[in-house]
């Protein structure tokens, strides 16, 4: 060995040192590269989970709006087996507005979803998804959140039309609108509710504006109400239901023959407070009463348009009426049960068919049927 030149030990520490000093700068270089690339992903995870908060916040706002703590409270103390729930969360009420998963692209805008929100019920057969179709097509404009009670369980043939998708539908076979009204609007779903309308299937509405209407029975204060009918309509048993070429709406009929007369001292229905089951329209304070007064065991709701005016919130006189300006056509389609129909009676059969029976003879006839 000679002396002043490095061992050969030393010359290969020597190189460990230099090599392991050159993989730390190399692994601070690939760190100083990835850190764009973290600080990337970091954002994107910011961004989304602000987005998503935000979008919880509003709509946690709109259903505060939509239920509003003193709205809750009334139910608070009625049920003790909620009392080990945090005072403030009990939420008592519900409504039929479809939820989106994430995106806020299919809620309504803001502004729209607080106010004017209306329910269309209706009762449906595959036999008449044609007018099914023109009739929701009317309503969706205007702001309605649609329920289809499919009675003949054919559900799946419907998702062609184009809102199906955002329509509630519920299915049971070969059950009424009434039992489906029951068990399925209960007040506290139907609270956000403005007016809840409960038709039949087979009416034409070519001659109706649902945002008039509504207008009209707001101005005069109609809690129960209905379109007037057409005379050419298939199926009209009382009079009152005929359109008024010449009025807005009415509240009473005047018959001047036959056993019932309706003059302007009548109080009772069919003479005035008075609207058929095939298409009413309540107010929510008028549903809520109208929900309890039908029986758990009601089926077709014979003999209901007669007890309807309990729910007017008042004077049945005046709060329970028929808008002639906006009618509608009863074209008397029965697809439930597929019974033969009777003969169907027109506007030139209705005078008779008013003066041949009266509202205590009807009352009575309905009572032997319930305690049979």
């Amino acid at each position: 060995m000679i002396h002043g030149l490095p061992s050969m030990k030393s010359i290969k520490s020597l190189k460990s040192l230099v090599k392991r000093k050159t993989n730390a700068q190399e692994v601070s270089k690939s760190g100083w590269k990835m850190k764009p690339f973290l600080a990337l992903m970091c954002t994107a995870l910011l961004i989304f989970w602000y987005k998503t908060t935000n979008i919880q916040f509003e709509q946690t706002e709109i259903e505060e709006t939509d239920y509003p703590f003193d709205m809750a409270k009334e139910s608070e103390a009625v049920n003790d087996k909620l009392k080990g729930l945090p005072r403030g969360i009990i939420q008592s009420r519900s409504d039929l507005e479809l939820k989106p998963l994430w995106s806020r692209g299919s809620l309504r805008s803001k502004g729209v979803e607080m106010t004017n929100r209306n329910l269309l019920a209706i009762p449906v057969g595959l036999k008449q998804k044609g007018n099914v179709d023109a009739l929701v097509k009317k309503f969706l404009p205007a702001n309605f959140t649609i329920v289809l009670f499919h009675y003949d369980g054919n559900m799946d043939k419907w998702w062609d039309l184009e809102w199906s998708s955002k329509s509630i539908h519920i299915v049971a076979q070969n059950q009424t609108k009434w039992w489906f009204a029951k068990r399925f609007l209960h007040p506290d779903v139907v609270s956000i509710y403005d007016y809840i309308f409960l038709w039949d299937e087979d009416l034409g509405v070519e001659n109706f504006n649902p945002e008039r209407y509504l207008k009209i029975v707001k101005s005069v204060g109609l809690e129960i109400s209905q379109p007037a009918l057409d005379h050419n309509s298939t199926e009209i048993h009382h009079k009152i239901t005929l359109r008024s070429k010449t009025k807005k709406f009415h509240r009473r009929v005047y018959i001047n023959r036959g056993h019932k007369r309706c003059s302007n001292t009548s109080s009772d229905p069919p003479c005035t407070g008075f609207v058929e089951g095939m298409a009413p329209v309540f107010s929510k304070a008028a549903w809520l009463c109208t929900w309890n007064l039908i029986q758990n065991d009601l089926v077709h709701g014979w003999g209901m348009d007669m007890k309807l005016g309990y729910c007017a919130q008042g004077d049945r006189t005046k709060n329970v009426g028929i808008v002639d300006s906006e009618y509608i056509l009863h074209q008397g389609i029965q697809t439930l049960g597929e019974s033969v129909p009777e003969k169907k009676k027109t506007a030139r059969d209705v005078g008779t068919r008013v003066s041949c029976i009266d509202s205590k003879t009807f009352s009575i006839l309905i009572l032997l049927v319930f305690t049979k």
